[in-house]
């Protein structure tokens, strides 16, 4: 197979930084201070880079969009930040060259478990046993104390890898339960400390053996109040055998801590619409969780007729709930095309990556982007472009009608290199990631 990301010695004799390498070699992982430290640049994150490819409008024939104008631009960063757009100056001695490729938004993955995972390790593929998730529940009280011993590691390998796909942010799910208790989380929090330059993360205290089922309460209250953000969830009827219980019980500690929820959700029938209708009325009493609040999967949505299809979407829509998906294929194909009609989030993740649960994932959010395009039909140079929303969380360099909305100067410094000439062809042909930039820190 041929190999399309390039090192990190290859990125450096490609720009041309000269000395400045020496610096890099022996700063942080490609880190934008270590270059700044050989160009005389004291605040440690300011630099520019010549031959960016941005995205500056449509092109139509007939009223459809055929194409996408690209100019090459300089971009000026400092201290973390775009300081400024500006003409293409080729010749210019001292900035880093971007080699014409295309500048977009950083990815970002919205639903992973960076906490568990065989990536980092030797290859195994998924041994799933009997018992549906119950049986799962009971494979990982076996394994995660093993697992535990080099969680941090892992996730750290794990986050180099989505780094290399051009992600600088996640959500992730980490368990809290009565076996890893909150090792897992505190194990979490190191790797992310120890990867804070170069990556950001956002937190979900996943009670993945139930609620009620294994008596995680006194956990997720003491992991609500340290460093998360979502209090999670897992099929409150098949798991706990309560909807009403079980959601009352998130929905309150979310309140109480003052957190989102984002709940899994793969329960198809019923009790899978019953959930879902009675979070959408826990939160329409409760308005401060309105865009707080996330179902993850969602399954049901895929197994109604299309008229409980618009009307659930509709109520999603209203409530402010998003749905977190990750673009499933087969039975499961989600109404996205609904969703977005009645103006439901919807964000997308890799899930599970290489671990008990799944053999599967690449790490690219961008191959959601280009499943998802794949699945609806979005084969045209607009639709392909709005398809890579998935990838980004909703941050497109164009608006619908072809007005360049990204960067502007004071946006965060948080951009993917792509080898591609536009967003339609980076979705269409899931375009090779040359350079992530977190925070202005060149960090792949």
């Amino acid at each position: 197979m041929k190999k399309t990301e390039i090192s990190r010695k290859e990125f450096i004799r490609m720009s041309g930084l000269g000395l400045a390498g020496v610096a890099f070699a022996s700063g942080l992982p490609g880190s934008a201070e270590a270059f700044a430290g050989e160009t005389g640049n004291k605040g440690g994150k300011n630099y520019l880079l010549k031959n960016v490819r941005l995205e500056t409008g449509f092109v139509y024939e007939e009223g459809e969009v055929v194409h996408t104008k690209t100019e090459l631009c300089c971009v000026a960063i400092k201290d973390g930040k775009i300081n400024g757009i500006s003409a293409n100056k080729p010749d210019a001695a001292n900035a880093i060259d971007a080699k014409g490729w295309l500048m977009l938004p950083a990815f970002k993955d919205m639903h992973i478990h960076l906490d568990k995972t065989f990536y980092g390790g030797p290859w195994q593929a998924t041994r799933r046993g009997p018992g549906g998730v119950k049986g799962m529940i009971a494979l990982e009280q076996k394994i995660l104390p093993e697992m535990l011993k080099t969680s941090t590691h892992r996730a750290e390998k794990l986050i180099e890898l989505l780094q290399s796909k051009g992600t600088n942010f996640a959500r992730s799910h980490v368990n809290i339960e009565p076996t890893s208790k909150l090792q897992s989380l505190n194990n979490l929090l190191k790797a992310l400390e120890n990867k804070k330059n170069g990556f950001g993360a956002e937190l979900v205290a996943f009670p993945q053996h139930g609620v009620f089922y294994t008596d995680s309460v006194p956990y997720l209250k003491e992991a609500a109040k340290m460093d998360i953000d979502f209090i999670g969830g897992v099929d409150p009827y098949s798991i706990d055998g309560a909807i009403e219980k079980t959601m009352d019980f998130t929905v309150q500690l979310a309140l109480d801590n003052k957190k989102g929820i984002d709940i899994h959700l793969h329960e198809s029938g019923e009790s899978g619409i019953k959930t879902i209708e009675y979070l959408i009325k826990k939160v329409n009493e409760n308005p401060s969780l309105k865009n707080k609040t996330y179902i993850s999967h969602c399954f049901a949505l895929a197994r109604v007729d299309k008229v409980k299809q618009e009307q659930l979407a509709e109520q999603l829509g209203a409530a402010g709930i998003g749905i977190v998906s990750t673009i499933p294929f087969g039975g499961l194909v989600m109404p996205i095309p609904t969703l977005y009609k009645h103006n439901v989030t919807v964000l997308t993740g890799n899930d599970s990556i290489i671990d008990h649960w799944s053999t599967f994932g690449s790490g690219s959010v961008l191959e959601k982007a280009n499943t998802m395009a794949q699945l609806y039909g979005y084969s045209s140079e607009f639709l392909l472009s709005r398809s890579l929303k998935l990838a980004t969380g909703n941050i497109l360099p164009l608006d619908d009608k072809g007005v360049q909305q990204w960067p502007k100067a004071g946006d965060a410094a948080d951009m993917v290199l792509i080898d591609a000439s536009c967003s339609a062809e980076a979705v269409s042909r899931i375009s090779p990631v040359r350079s992530l930039i977190n925070k202005g820190n060149i960090v792949y």
